[in-house]
C-alpha cells in the first residue's frame, strides 16, 4: 500500500465525544488505491459490533459531515468508519482531485473489505451510508455488494444525472450535453499539453447577490467557520474539471431495482436536492425500503445540524437491519 502522511491531531470542524475512542487507518481499494480513515468507537464496548462505513459529501473530507455522523453514529453503539474517498484529503490517488463514479462507488466496497476482517466487527452486520453525492455512491454501492445489509443515503444527489442533465434537468438536451463535452474535450488537450489537470472552482468566493439559494447554502456551509476545511475541496479549489467526463458515460443507479438489502433515504422537504430522492423511492422494491423527509430542513441542514439530522430514525433503522 501507498505510505500515507495522516494527520495525528483533532482537526475535525465538529468537536470530540468524550464517549468515543478515535484512531486513524487506512485500507486500499481493487485499483491499488490507498484510502485514509477515522475509526470511532463506542467506549466499553464489548463482542463483536455492527460496523457502518461513512463517506461524503461530494468534494467534502472526513473531518467534516463524515465524521460527524461516524462519531455520533459510534456513541449509539456502532463500530464506523468515516474516509477520505480516492483522489481526495488525506487518502492517495493521483492525479489529485479527480472524481469516478465506478472508483468512488468501489471506495465503498474497499471499505466493507476493510469491516469485514475487523475483529471487533460482525461481517454479517455491515451498513454504509452516504451524505450528498456520495447517497447517490452508496446506493451504487449496495446494487452491487451483497455484504451491505444497510444503507442509508442523506440529502442524496446522483451525481451522474445532475452532471448530464443539470441542475432539476434544466440541461437536459442533447445540444447542451454535446457542447458541454465538446468544452471538457477542448480543456483535456490543454491539459495535456500543460502537463498539469486544471480545476474549476469549489464553491463561489466572493459570493454574488444575485446567487441561487442552493449556492447560498452550500457557501454558508463550506464558506464560514461551519464547515471550512483546509483539505476540502468545496472549502478550496474543486475538482480536476475534466473528471465530469466519467459521469456522462458511466450513470450510477442503473440496478437500484435489483437492492434486496434495507435503504433509507433521508431529505429535507425544503432541500433543492430532494428530487433525487423522490424519484428514485419508487424505484426501490421491497418492504426494507424508506424514504424519510424532514419538514423545513435545506440541503446542508443534513450536513451538520445536529438538531436536524434525524439520527434517532437512523439509529433505529441500522438497528433493525444490522
Amino acid at each position: 500500500m501507498e505510505q500515507l502522511h495522516l494527520t495525528e491531531e483533532w482537526d475535525k470542524v465538529f468537536p470530540q465525544d468524550g464517549r468515543v475512542l478515535h484512531s486513524k487507518t487506512t485500507f486500499f481499494n481493487r485499483y491499488g488505491i490507498t484510502l485514509a480513515a477515522d475509526v470511532y468507537r463506542p467506549k466499553n464496548a464489548r463482542g463483536k459490533l455492527p460496523a457502518i462505513a461513512v463517506c461524503g459529501p461530494f468534494g467534502a473530507v472526513k473531518e467534516q459531515s463524515s465524521g460527524l455522523y461516524a462519531q455520533e453514529l459510534a456513541a449509539r453503539g456502532f463500530y464506523t468508519v468515516a474516509f477520505d474517498p480516492s483522489f481526495t484529503g488525506e487518502s492517495g490517488g493521483t492525479p489529485r482531485y479527480v472524481a469516478s463514479p465506478d472508483i468512488n462507488t468501489e471506495d465503498f466496497s474497499a471499505c466493507v473489505d476493510l469491516l469485514s476482517v475487523t475483529p471487533e466487527v460482525d461481517p454479517e452486520r455491515i451498513g454504509i451510508l452516504g451524505i450528498c453525492g456520495w447517497g447517490g455512491m452508496a446506493v451504487n454501492a449496495a446494487a452491487a455488494d451483497t455484504r451491505i445489509k444497510a444503507t442509508v443515503a442523506s440529502t442524496m444527489y446522483d451525481m451522474s444525472r445532475v452532471t448530464a442533465k443539470g441542475y432539476f434537468d434544466a440541461a437536459d438536451s442533447k445540444e447542451e450535453r454535446l457542447a458541454a463535452k465538446r468544452a471538457l474535450c477542448a480543456q483535456r488537450t490543454a491539459d495535456y499539453a500543460a502537463k498539469s489537470y486544471a480545476r474549476a472552482g469549489g464553491v463561489v468566493d466572493p459570493l454574488p447577490a444575485d446567487a441561487p439559494f442552493f449556492v447560498k447554502d452550500y457557501y454558508d456551509y463550506y464558506k464560514t467557520k461551519r464547515g471550512y476545511h483546509v483539505r476540502s475541496l468545496n472549502s478550496n479549489l474543486g475538482w480536476n474539471t475534466t473528471s465530469s467526463l466519467s459521469f456522462y458515460n458511466f450513470p450510477i443507479l442503473q440496478y437500484a431495482e435489483e437492492i434486496e438489502s434495507a435503504v433509507l433515504l433521508v431529505h429535507g422537504k425544503k432541500a433543492h436536492s430532494a428530487y433525487f430522492s423522490k424519484d428514485l423511492f419508487p424505484r426501490l422494491k421491497g418492504e426494507n425500503k424508506e424514504l424519510l423527509l424532514i419538514p423545513g430542513a435545506v440541503h446542508t441542514d443534513l450536513y451538520d445540524r445536529m438538531d436536524v439530522i434525524p439520527f434517532d430514525k437512523i439509529e433505529a433503522f441500522y438497528k433493525k437491519y444490522l
